[in-house]
């Protein structure tokens, strides 16, 4: 996948922060949250070229598009995250409802399609939900009749119905999921079609300027070259292709989402004073309310990063990688919104402070997109079939890898996070031997212990590279310092975690157990955990100062 340079990413970065200053301040989000209205006037100007053509950031450069690569489109979605997630939806919808083009259209559909879009500034919509469906695409029951005039294909009538399709009353053009004869298709469906329509605008709990809509087909009659890729039963598959594209996409959200809570929160406690200090110098405020969730969101930031540069480095697939990020960075940013309100007091409780408007839309990331418990199951399926294939030895070898990297620098905690892949695999083995995986809370709980030892492991690296890239926001120390907390609590928590769930659906001796895990060395490695977020704490209150 192509990127943009460095460069010219800061310089749209900077202009999508100035339109956002200029043209819709935090008052103007808060009415039109309020109203639940789909800001249609600032969307346009927001494809438009001349301000800022978000849209073309996916459409390649021969199509009349900016041609941005994995990196590129994550930073855009942080931002628009930050700025409002409604906002950010909609045009994510735009992006995600090219894919099936993107990935799976012939030469001449994309020339014409994409070309089109970027030209004629179309919103897109991504029609793939279902009522009965949800997650599972499988169970479709949108169907795809075929058209035949004197002998041959002329086209398809579809006929059924979405559900919770973003910038569903809104979008000039749809791809829509369907049962062709030959098995499920995505399909060019344009807004104008006969029997096509949209159907009201969702008064959701959150994203209230994202429109939500769901859509009705009635015999929609498409042109055979509608078809994307012009051969039925290639739909799963080319949804599937993008997994860990998109739900990398809302991690970001999650990410950015969260960051803002959290930033909102440590400029308040600056200001707030509280028996005779600011907040800001209180640890029963910063360790409990603020530095947890700006360890997990900079873990979240560096995981990001990895995976969007292996993405850009055309690894393809990378669906596990995806769940991952979406899970860790969406949970992340949903407990920073969460705590950003407890921290604020009254006032986060109010419509007047962002945090509550962040809290609510904030939620959204650990639905869309796949839930959060589709995730935990995309993890664990994907790291079982690891751990099986290597005998028990992937996560062996990836602690081997971190001993390795704290033998160079022993700053970042990779001892810790070693030891907490070393439980992992144990924990992983003895679910195997006793067949816990039958319970499927057991596999869910895998997932998140999988994710967490995963993006700590990352987070030790990317605290001990050479050269600071855009993974990274805190200086050295600080870095060093979140890696370490990360590390050795995500090391306590799945060997403990890890010895009650195994105990708890199985058999087994728990001193044996926690032997076995070493849990007694990762309990020592807790040693200087409140000095480092000491330093945390007083970083980022240098760093976030009050506007």
């Amino acid at each position: 996948m192509t990127t943009i340079d460095a460069v010219s990413r800061g310089l749209m970065l900077d202009s999508l922060k100035e339109y956002a200053k200029r043209r819709i301040p935090f008052d103007c989000i808060r009415e039109l949250d309020r109203e639940n209205e789909f800001p249609a006037e600032i969307l346009k100007e927001m494809y438009d070229p001349g301000v800022l053509g978000v849209h073309l950031l996916l459409i390649p450069r021969e199509h009349g598009g900016l041609g941005g690569g994995t990196v590129d489109i994550y930073r855009v979605c942080e931002a628009l995250a930050r700025i409002d997630l409604g906002i950010a939806t909609s045009v994510f919808a735009t992006f995600l409802g090219t894919d099936p083009l993107r990935v799976g259209g012939t030469e001449a559909q994309q020339r014409k399609w994409m070309r089109k879009i970027a030209e004629e500034k179309l919103l897109v919509a991504y029609g793939a939900t279902e009522a009965d469906a949800g997650s599972d695409l499988v169970n479709l029951r949108t169907r795809a009749e075929q058209v035949v005039k004197n002998g041959k294909l002329a086209g398809y009538k579809i006929t059924g119905n979405k559900q919770w399709i973003s910038n569903g009353g809104v979008a000039d053009l749809y791809t829509i999921l369907a049962l062709a004869p030959g098995g499920p298709s995505w399909f060019l469906v344009e807004r104008d079609a006969t029997g096509f329509s949209a159907n009201k605008h969702e008064d959701k709990h959150g994203i209230r300027l994202s429109n939500t809509a769901g859509l009705s087909l009635d015999d929609v009659y498409v042109p055979a070259d509608q078809l994307i890729g012009e051969v039925e039963g290639q739909g799963l598959q080319q949804a599937q292709a993008v997994f860990g594209y998109t739900r990398l996409m809302v991690a970001a959200f999650g990410m950015g989402a969260g960051c803002e809570a959290l930033e909102t929160a440590v400029r308040y406690s600056q200001q707030r004073i509280q028996g005779g200090g600011p907040l800001s110098q209180k640890q029963g405020y910063t360790h409990k309310l603020i530095v947890p969730h700006a360890v997990a969101l900079e873990a979240s930031r560096a995981y990001i990063h990895a995976i969007a540069l292996r993405l850009d480095g055309e690894e393809h697939g990378l669906q596990t990688e995806g769940a991952i990020g979406k899970y860790y960075a969406t949970e992340a940013g949903n407990n920073a919104a969460e705590d950003a309100i407890q921290a604020l007091g009254g006032y986060g409780y109010t419509r007047d402070f962002p945090v509550e408007k962040i809290k609510r839309d904030v939620k959204i990331a650990c639905i869309y997109e796949g839930t959060n418990e589709i995730m935990e199951m995309t993890i664990y399926r994907g790291r079982w079939q690891e751990h099986l294939k290597s005998r028990g030895q992937y996560y062996i070898g990836m602690a081997a890898e971190l001993d390795a990297l704290h033998a160079q620098n022993a700053n970042v905690g990779a001892d810790s996070a070693a030891l907490g892949l070393r439980a992992l695999a144990r924990i992983l083995e003895d679910c195997r031997a006793q067949r816990l995986t039958r319970h499927q809370n057991v596999t869910f709980k895998l997932g998140e212990l999988i994710a967490a030892a995963e993006v700590a492991a990352n987070f030790c690296k990317t605290a001990a590279a050479k050269e600071y890239n855009e993974g990274v926001r805190m200086d050295r120390a600080c870095c060093e310092a979140m890696s370490r907390v990360c590390a050795r609590e995500t090391a306590f928590d799945v060997a403990s975690q890890g010895i009650k769930l195994v105990l708890g659906a199985g058999t087994g001796s728990a001193a044996e157990l926690s032997q076995a895990v070493s849990l007694v060395e990762i309990e020592d490695r807790q040693r200087g955990v409140t000095e480092d977020k000491d330093l945390i704490a007083a970083k980022l209150n240098e760093t976030f100062r009050p506007r």
